[in-house]
């Protein structure tokens, strides 16, 4: 098949207890600016109950949207999933299927890729279109010291977004687009058994005001509880650098950067944490950033805006005691 064979532009939205995850709705709003100078069809595709709130998907820039309706969708499963989404794809033959770069959408879209026999480029910071009607896939390569511009030859042209780098359209309800339902093809997983379910801590970084993050500087798990107070004052959450979650202070759920979460708080507060580019590459676009540091060379004051040369230890405290005043 050419390229004349694929039409349109697919976003597969990923969605959790029956709720949407707002990434589709940042990849809808930049499928719509992708299509400007050259407009074309803009789909959704999405797998979950019939209770689903697919019209969201309309109101946020789908033109149509393709909801394969099933319980068994109820809880993400990438297996059962990308078995679902195969028979669509190749039908439908979109020219561009973008995933958000999600836990769930980085293990599901390797699984189409290579059910397609197409390529692949992750973990996508902008996306563009060339003169020939081509995705122009960019990405961070070696940390984040160069862009990386990718093209690929197959179709469809497939990639992954990180959440949070493109802006969420407002819903607009007065627009219309077509739902169109599907029964599952494949309705039986018999590859994986759920033995346990095990709880784990269920924190949202990304949505996160204020951030107050530990690095390298935090000695001990035991002083996250100092950071957490003040967090908490602020009506904000934890983060932290990738070394101290490899030390097991914290939990990977907290953890900033390139290979964790990117952020963009209106107040990120950096303590103990020198600013290596995979750390600033998660939260560099944050409004105010204040750090922290005993050195005074440290590469995170290059993007503070208010630079503190001290131990956290000794201002952490003071901050506290500014802060408490101020909401007292």
């Amino acid at each position: 098949m050419t390229q004349q064979d694929y039409k349109g532009l697919m976003v597969i939205a990923e969605q959790k207890d029956g709720t949407i995850h707002p990434v589709a709705f940042e990849l809808l709003g930049k499928a719509r600016k992708l299509v400007e100078k050259d407009p074309q069809e803009i789909m959704a595709l999405v797998l979950g109950p019939e209770s689903l709130n697919t019209k969201a998907l309309i109101e946020r820039g789908a033109d149509k949207v393709f909801h394969v309706a099933g319980e068994i969708f109820n809880h993400p499963d990438e297996l059962i999933c990308k078995e679902n989404i195969i028979p669509l794809l190749r039908e439908i033959k979109p020219a561009i299927v973008l995933i958000g770069a999600t836990t769930f959408g980085r293990s599901l879209a390797p699984r189409l890729a290579a059910a397609l026999d197409t390529g692949l480029t992750a973990d996508c910071t902008d996306l563009q279109i060339d003169e020939d009607g081509k995705l122009v896939q960019i990405r961070p390569a070696f940390t984040e010291n160069i862009l990386a511009h990718i093209k690929t030859k197959t179709f469809p042209q497939m990639a992954t977004i990180r959440y949070r780098e493109f802006s969420r359209p407002d819903p607009d309800p007065e627009k219309k687009g077509e739902i169109i339902i599907r029964e599952p093809s494949v309705k039986e997983q018999n590859r994986v058994e759920v033995l346990e379910k095990i709880a784990r801590e269920e924190i949202n970084i990304a949505e996160a005001e204020v951030v107050v993050a530990g690095g390298r500087g935090v000695k001990n798990a035991g002083d996250f509880a100092r950071l957490k107070e003040l967090a908490q004052v602020l009506g904000g959450t934890i983060g932290a650098s990738r070394d101290v979650v490899d030390a097991g202070f914290i939990s990977k759920a907290h953890q900033v950067g390139y290979s964790g979460h990117r952020v963009k708080p209106r107040l990120y507060i950096a303590c103990g944490i020198s600013g290596a580019p995979q750390h600033k590459a998660g939260m560099k676009e944050s409004e105010t950033i204040i750090a922290i540091n005993t050195d005074p060379s440290a590469p995170i004051f290059s993007i503070a805006d208010i630079g503190i040369v001290g131990d956290w230890y000794e201002v952490i405290p003071r901050l506290l005691e500014i802060f408490k005043e101020k909401t007292d």
